[in-house]
């Protein structure tokens, strides 16, 4: 017997004889704690343990098709790969204890792309390539994870968080439930000439809250509420004799039964409506109201909305934030992902700026001058939290420069007024002073233009850092084509300057995730921010700086960086898996952060993004390095794509 026989034979009695001690520490970590008990233990008697010394090879590319399936017991493996652009071997990843490797490489029945090396003395469990493959067919979690990865403990997260949601306010079904599985089936419907009286009878009897008025063919032509009723007996118009053709909402908004109870709230919500018609094929097959989609304690998403939209006063605006805050932990029990409540939270908060121009304008005067306002950064990415500041600025159309000089000079005290109202809803100002309110920021289409234009044509350290701020704008207020226009423009500017491009990638690789060679997390070593990282700055950024070169340089016209990513993946800018890693990857760390706010929300503290990772358990601390690491691998690519 050869010492490496030898050595395997060891190994394999160490973890005979410590069966039970094996599992118990495999039971610690993901996915082995997931496992039925008698998998685990197959897992275990086929295992055999292997020391490796700081700096072994443990796996080598050339040596083929690998072997076995590893998981570290004890140590740190790193994985090193000669990127093309380097004269040494970069770390692009490390394994801790309780983790495994190579998943990839043995399903696909190939080598590994990288050197996996152990980065200290380290103690693996290995199970040999033909076992491996009989443990996926037994264990259905085990083949989950084998097959999806760091995805599949996702799964884990969201349903914890969901729990821990739900304990507070209670939880009924998902917002990904399918509105066939909530509509009102077989609704109250009328023709259009039934009288208004007998509609109004029809929905009493059936205790609902509105009628459908159909064709023929059944298909839904108008909708009469318990909201109409009341305005037509205001406005002295009750005739209950009268058709209800006459006093219906014509082409009511519809979506299939396929379609969730999130995208429901959406529509709701963006229309100021309380009912939604389920339309399959053409035919009414069910209606969807707001209190089927939200019975929650308090706050309901759709009815806020209209309250914010509806609001009297800045003051009643103020009043209606700890709304919002009380909705998102509602969202969170109703199992919303975190893309799902930034989308919620930016809807509203562009529910409010646009209800606190309204009453600014009505309290200080119309200027008389059309306008429209813009937002920037992460609103205009629709990827706010709780946590947010002012990036807004107004543009507007003018002949020449001096009508632009007079017209900025009527538009700027209004543009103030709404950035305090704003303030006092808890919209932060802008310490760098972007704001509608600096006359840097009150410009016209033609300045507009002039300013992205030397942003592009001109790449000093200022204007790439502008970029990252101005190249994410929406219109959440006023006449959208002038801004729609604007942007098609600097697409084709971005698209024509290679050498932009390339800068405003170098640009985009400052911000390094935290995450380092000897420990599983880079964190501040002193001062008030000692042990802690910043999820924003170094977790989300580089997906967000990433996504928009990438978006810019190839005339995507998405703000958001979850649909620019998308929107690359379709266009076969990045592959399909990458793309899906970095999605998952960013919604995690949105996540944590959002969990975070709502934290310190309940505990009376000032919102921060920066986190302790020991507070963190194990599986988030394993799922929030790995989402960190694919942030270093969209940088690496970035890198390689512009040879940085």
């Amino acid at each position: 017997m050869n010492r490496d026989d030898s050595l395997d034979q060891i190994g394999r009695t160490a973890v005979k004889q410590n069966i039970h001690g094996t599992m118990t520490f495999l039971l610690g970590y993901p996915p082995f704690n997931q496992m039925e008990s008698h998998h685990l233990a197959w897992l275990v008697e086929h295992c055999e343990l292997r020391f490796y010394a700081q700096g072994d090879v443990i796996i080598h590319p050339a040596e083929g098709p690998v072997q076995h399936f590893h998981i570290v017991k004890q140590g740190r493996v790193r994985g090193e790969r000669l990127l093309p652009s380097q004269e040494s071997p970069a770390t692009t990843f490390e394994i801790s204890v309780g983790e495994c490797f190579p998943l990839a490489a043995l399903i696909g029945d190939r080598p590994t792309r990288t050197d996996h090396i152990a980065g200290e003395d380290t103690f693996c469990l290995l199970l040999p390539r033909a076992d491996f493959s009989q443990l996926l067919g037994l264990s259905p979690v085990f083949r989950n994870f084998a097959l999806r990865g760091v995805s599949s403990l996702l799964v884990q997260v969201n349903l914890q968080v969901q729990r821990e949601a739900a304990e507070a306010v209670g939880a009924h079904y998902s917002l990904d439930t399918v509105l066939a599985k909530i509509a009102i089936r077989d609704p109250v419907t009328c023709s259009p000439d039934t009288a208004i009286g007998a509609a109004v009878k029809s929905m009493h009897e059936a205790s609902v809250g509105s009628i459908v008025i159909t064709d023929a063919q059944a298909a839904p032509i108008g909708i009469f509420t318990l909201r109409d009723l009341r305005r037509i007996v205001a406005q002295g118009q009750a005739d209950l004799q009268q058709a209800i053709a006459e006093v219906m909402t014509q082409s009511p908004s519809y979506l299939p039964s396929s379609a969730s109870a999130f995208d429901a709230a959406i529509s709701m919500t963006r229309e100021h409506i309380a009912h939604l018609c389920v339309v399959d094929k053409g035919r009414l097959v069910g209606v969807v109201s707001e209190r089927d989609l939200f019975a929650l304690q308090r706050v309901d998403l759709v009815h806020l909305a209209r309250t914010i939209s509806q609001a009297e006063s800045t003051s009643s605006l103020v009043a209606l934030r700890h709304d919002i805050h009380h909705l998102v932990d509602s969202m969170l029990a109703h199992g919303a992902s975190a893309a799902q409540i930034t989308d919620i939270i930016t809807l509203l908060n562009d529910h409010t700026v646009c209800r606190a121009i309204e009453l600014c304008q009505r309290q200080h005067g119309d200027p008389g001058i059309p306008f429209t306002w813009l937002c920037f950064g992460s609103e205009a990415r629709r990827e706010q939290t709780l946590l947010t500041d002012q990036d807004n600025g107004i543009l507007f159309e003018a002949d020449n420069t001096e009508q632009a000089n007079a017209y900025r000079q009527r538009l700027l005290p209004l543009a103030q007024r709404i950035n305090q109202a704003l303030a006092d809803c808890g919209f932060t100002l802008c310490k760098g002073n972007i704001m509608a309110g600096n006359p840097e920021m009150c410009l016209s289409r033609d300045e507009w233009h002039s300013r992205f234009s030397r942003y592009i044509q001109s790449t000093t350290p200022e204007n790439l850092l502008a970029s990252s701020i101005f190249f994410d704008f929406r219109v959440v207020w006023g006449e959208p084509g002038g801004a729609q226009a604007l942007f098609r423009s600097v697409l084709g500017m971005v698209a024509h300057n290679r050498t932009f491009q390339h800068l405003l990638a170098r640009n985009a690789l400052a911000n390094h995730p935290p995450i380092g060679m000897f420990r599983g997390f880079v964190v501040s070593r002193s001062g008030h921010e000692k042990d802690t990282l910043d999820l924003k700055t170094q977790g989300l950024t580089p997906f967000v700086d990433g996504a928009r070169v990438l978006a810019l340089a190839n005339g995507i016209s998405e703000t958001g960086t979850l649909r620019r990513l998308h929107q690359l993946k379709q266009q076969g800018v990045i592959e399909a898996l990458d793309a899906d890693a970095y999605v998952e990857a960013y919604q995690f760390i949105q996540l944590v952060r959002m969990q975070q706010h709502q934290r310190q929300e309940r505990e009376q503290l000032p919102f921060s993004n920066r986190l302790a990772p020991d507070t963190l358990n194990h599986l988030d601390r394993r799922i929030l390095r790995e989402s960190f690491r694919q942030a270093q691998r969209l940088q690496s690519s970035l890198a390689l794509r512009y040879q940085l």
